[in-house]
């Protein structure tokens, strides 16, 4: 019996071995391929359940290591791994094994129209199966762990309910999976984690009623994905953290009970007109980062019952007009992280159901006033309810306005009841206090518009910042600033002048003085008004803010605008502060130097007391005027900068050099303290004759 056994396998495979030969010559007679793949199959060796080794004979269901005493499972056998120690099992693996009513191509099996009842046992190697259309109910657990080398998987057409959370585990190199017209219900979390090539997925036609966030985890190769066709209990899906690049219209046709769809954190390029027009019981869509760079204009059509949308953070470049004027019932509109230059009232008007917005900058919350809640709700300088968005900033706007103002109203009331030595220096005084006053004007129309609009500000920010108001209060602020930072470099220059080559340089007239102011108010006069006659190149140049000052650069900024405000504060700006810095350094090096030639003491404690005078006069410009180079700066870098530094700047820096000037060129100097002294005794003080030496004149043309 057991001779037996031994030699009717020998038979039967001696019989397959000649049946294969007349197999192979007739293909080479008449060549032919299916499905491209050609005819190159061995026939099915029976696995063997005997063999004889030197007397040794191998139970049923295991197989010898060729020459060596030894004994393994079938399981083994061309598994993909070398289990004998001489690597005979895994000797000629071709597709040597599979059901007698499959066919091969190559490393494909076809057991399409079989019957069967469970995934057939076939050679490890195989890189195609095709299993459709047989009556497989279930996919268990390491059922396809051998087959690490399969790329295309057909398993469409059974009676599959239940997917097993490991029943694809091994099949590191599969690109496409077609499970679709079968009976699944649901599908367990990472089911599909094993499977990092997959590129193609096909579950369409199943009864599955929803798909929890972590089914799809471990796709890491997706780009293709049919799921809804005849799925009518299919209402969420989440998609999020995949690789889907393009979603076709067709792909959700037939998923007209969808309420949520996620496609959050893909790398979506594309979406087809059309795709969500079916989607009427659609409540919640969420398509943020992505790679979205246009939306089609009717992308959102039909969905009638959407309340939840969330485009954030795509490179979108335009958001059209009427992209959702489709959306009646929108309640939460998500635009994060994006730029929108081309934003406009249209944009939102007509989504009368809008309660909450979320924008990337707080300026486009001002297209949205209708809306109750909209985020973000201050840029650091106004707020959704105030102008100022800080009471710190609502309180000092007034009492900074109060000292700019009153203190330089106070210098050209005394220096014009006061008898002057200098007239052209009193003028010139009295022109940078003008100046100055200006900024306590600006100041004051911010805080009174503040008032009028608290509470309710972006109801009126659009307006506001777009007003003739703002336009106005704006290019006074860049007059006050532009005209002082000019006459603070002549009158530097003219005291450089006069302490520094003393008895060479030629003091100005009455006439030239009038001339030089004339000119620089001219001149700061003129930039401050360029930017409002030329609208089409400056565009809104002083409403990119609640504060009417254009400190910030943006990209909705138009390039000419931008150049401008860098030449202004970067150039002109910038070249005088350099050039006052190192006059007075000039100055307090020649009154050294005239000091060390001089044996008197009270002429070295009135050269500390200049250098101290002089230290404030650069040290107030330099603190007034070094924040907005580096804020300008970082801005024209695209750097993002806080609107509280820039609320902090306009209210608390800018108006720095307005409110102490008059400190430091009138009310703390020598001679303005004596000449006011003298007024309130009624008597003048006649001047020493000390005076009238080189080196107090000089002394005193300092301290003036």
């Amino acid at each position: 019996m057991r001779l037996l056994l031994i030699i009717l396998p020998s038979l039967f495979y001696a019989a397959s071995r000649t049946v294969c030969v007349l197999v192979t010559l007739l293909s080479a007679l008449l060549p032919f391929t299916f499905l491209g793949i050609s005819v190159t199959c061995k026939p099915r060796e029976p696995p063997p359940i005997h063999s004889w080794r030197d007397g040794h004979v191998c139970p049923l269901g295991q197989f010898p290591c060729g020459n060596l005493p030894a004994c393994l499972p079938q399981a083994l056998h061309c598994n993909g791994e070398e289990d004998c120690d001489n690597g005979a099992d895994e000797e000629n693996c071709g597709l040597e094994l599979f059901p007698e009513q499959c066919r091969c191509w190559g490393r494909a099996v076809d057991c399409t129209r079989q019957d069967l009842v469970a995934v057939p046992w076939v050679s490890s190697n195989v890189t195609r199966l095709d299993l459709k259309k047989n009556q497989i109910p279930s996919l268990l657990d390491n059922e396809f762990g051998r087959y690490r080398s399969l790329e295309k998987l057909f398993l469409q057409y059974n009676k599959i309910r239940l997917i097993s959370p490991k029943a694809f585990a091994g099949l590191s190199q599969l690109k496409m999976l077609f499970l679709s017209h079968n009976r699944i219900e649901q599908l367990k979390p990472w089911v599909f984690e094993a499977l990092h090539r997959l590129e193609w997925l096909m579950l369409d036609n199943n009864r599955i009623a929803q798909i929890v966030p972590s089914v799809f985890a471990g796709l890491k190769s997706l780009y293709f994905l049919s799921l809804c066709v005849e799925m009518p209990k299919l209402s969420w899906l989440d998609l999020e953290g995949n690789r889907i690049r393009a979603v076709h219209s067709t792909v959700f046709q037939e998923c007209c009970d969808f309420t949520v769809l996620i496609l959050r954190r893909n790398e979506l390029r594309w979406i087809q007109d059309g795709t969500f027009s079916r989607l009427n019981r659609l409540v919640e869509l969420d398509l943020s980062s992505n790679r979205l760079d246009q939306l089609p204009s009717s992308l959102f059509n039909g969905l009638a019952e959407l309340q939840q949308l969330n485009i954030s953070y795509n490179p979108l470049k335009e958001i059209l007009p009427g992209q959702f004027e489709s959306l009646p019932q929108l309640r939460s509109l998500s635009l994060e992280g994006l730029e929108i230059p081309n934003i406009h009232n249209l944009t939102v008007q007509k989504l009368t159901n809008l309660s909450h917005i979320y924008f990337k900058k707080f300026q486009y919350c001002s297209y949205a006033p209708h809306v109750r809640s909209c985020k973000p709700n201050t840029d650091g300088i106004s707020s959704f309810e105030n102008l100022l968005a800080s009471i710190i900033l609502r309180v000092f706007v007034w009492v900074i306005a109060c000292l700019t103002c009153f203190g330089n109203l106070f210098v050209v009331c005394m220096r014009s009841f006061l008898a002057s030595e200098n007239s052209q220096h009193t003028m010139a005084i009295k022109s940078l206090c003008c100046a100055d006053g200006l900024m306590g004007i600006y100041l004051f129309v911010i805080g009174a518009f503040d008032l009028k609009y608290s509470g309710e500000y972006n109801k009126h920010a659009q307006g506001w910042m777009g007003s003739l108001q703002c336009q106005l209060v704006g290019s006074l602020a860049m007059l006050s600033s532009e005209v002082s930072v000019l006459l603070l470099t002549y009158m530097t220059l003219e005291k450089y002048f006069c302490i520094v080559f003393p008895f060479s340089h030629h003091r100005a007239g009455k006439k030239q003085t009038i001339s030089v102011l004339v000119a620089i108010w001219l001149l700061g006069f003129s930039l401050s008004i360029l930017p409002l006659c030329c609208k089409e190149t400056f565009g809104n140049y002083y409403g990119r803010n609640g504060v009417c000052f254009p400190l910030q650069s943006d990209l909705g900024e138009r390039p000419s605008a931008r150049g401008y405000s860098t030449t202004i504060y970067l150039g002109l700006n910038l070249a005088a502060f350099i050039t006052i810095v190192f006059a007075y350094s000039g100055m307090f090096y020649s009154i050294h130097i005239t000091a060390s030639r001089t044996a008197e003491r009270s002429f070295c404690s009135r050269e500390v007391t200049i250098a101290k005078r002089f230290f404030f006069v650069v040290f107030t410009d330099a603190l007034c005027w070094i924040p907005i180079f580096l804020l300008k700066l970082l801005s024209l870098l695209q750097v993002e900068i806080p609107g509280t530094v820039t609320s902090w700047v306009v209210i608390f820096i800018l108006p720095i050099n307005s409110a102490l000037n008059p400190l430091l060129y009138t009310i703390t100097t020598t001679s303005f303290q004596e000449r006011l002294k003298g007024c309130l005794q009624t008597k003048q003080l006649e001047p020493d004759e000390s005076r009238k030496s080189f080196t107090l004149v000089t002394l005193q043309a300092s301290s003036a």
